[in-house]
């Protein structure tokens, strides 16, 4: 697909599921610039290093699919396949994936193979991570390909820093992870993510000529573009589903200041402060309560916080704490 917008491709994605004039299976294949997908039932806030991703313009949405969180960049590629439901049994990921392995093996990746659950490994190192949806009568199973992806963004965006948070979301398993370049066979080493993707495609269709993959491409109508952009706004675009589906969970937030420390408990739900309560040692004039009332049903989101503080004088509740640092600590 021509985006590199996660947003725009999984829409993509989830309109030619639904699409009921396509002719299954449907084979898709997509590269996006760097953003995060957590999986359908996580805590988005409790997966992803929100201050990160805000300040290094990685896009954060949420997947129709389970599973654990992804960072990916336009060093990995990604599939799909959308079949009959009757045609897999769900959660058969080793069947579903066959054709990328298989194809891999030819590539020089004789190692690659399906293991535990979910993941795609060589060497015991992990490469993909797949996901699967059924709906319809139609399942897709999408999964990532690792071929240079920044390896050290993965940490930095999918650690959650200082914060201790109780979730009753699916928490990812942090696995060990490794690029698929150094897996290739010589010829293959230098390779772009799209002539990967383009060598796989010939691979998995069985063609000796890159110029008869489009043979077999679909090509989007201007309907179809105009009902994908519906869903990417409607869902993947859409605050409440990226953040506002997470279950209820509870932040702690705590920092010791020269005047004093300052422990705060979050309770959110679907994105929104439903309660705080502040403890400390700190000194002030105005009793904590109201400055809690005053951020109930607020998102929980820096600038929102911010927003909602703005003409609040924290100095008469954390007498001597710079209002920045007390700001800071609750958002970020």
């Amino acid at each position: 697909m021509p985006t590199a917008d996660i947003r725009r491709n999984l829409a993509t994605e989830q309109y030619l599921m639904n699409n009921d004039q396509l002719e299954l299976p449907l084979m898709l294949f997509y590269i996006e610039k760097p953003c995060v997908i957590v999986g359908r039932n996580q805590n988005t806030i409790e997966e992803i290093n929100q201050k990160y991703c805000r300040e290094n313009d990685v896009t954060v949405t949420r997947r129709l699919s389970g599973g654990g969180a992804m960072y990916q960049d336009l060093g990995n590629l990604c599939f799909s396949f959308i079949v009959d439901a009757g045609s897999r049994e769900f959660g058969d990921f080793k069947t579903m994936v066959a054709p990328i392995v298989d194809a891999l093996h030819k590539m020089g990746v004789t190692g690659a193979e399906v293991t535990g659950r979910n993941d795609i490994v060589v060497d015991g190192k992990k490469f993909s991570g797949n996901a699967m949806y059924t709906r319809g009568g139609k399942t897709f199973s999408h999964g990532t390909l690792m071929l240079d992806v920044d390896t050290d963004e993965v940490t930095k965006t999918l650690n959650v820093p200082l914060d201790k948070i109780k979730s009753k979301g699916i928490k990812s398993v942090r696995s060990r992870v490794t690029n698929l370049r150094p897996y290739l066979s010589a010829k293959y080493k230098n390779i772009t993510t799209e002539e990967f993707r383009d060598l796989l495609i010939q691979n998995v269709l069985e063609i000796a000529n890159p110029q008869e993959i489009k043979q077999f491409e679909y090509k989007l109508t201007e309907e179809d573009e105009k009902q994908i952009t519906q869903l990417e706004d409607k869902i993947y675009a859409n605050w409440d589903w990226v953040y506002g589906q997470s279950p209820e969970f509870t932040v702690k937030k705590r920092q010791h200041f020269t005047n004093g420390t300052v422990d705060a408990r979050i309770l959110v739900e679907k994105g929104k402060i439903k309660n705080i309560t502040f403890f400390g040692d700190f000194f002030g004039t105005h009793i904590v309560t109201e400055l809690s009332e005053k951020l109930l049903g607020c998102l929980f989101e820096k600038d929102k916080i911010e927003e909602a503080l703005k003409d609040v004088d924290l100095n008469q509740y954390f007498q001597g704490i710079p209002r920045q640092d007390i700001i800071d600590l609750l958002a970020d």
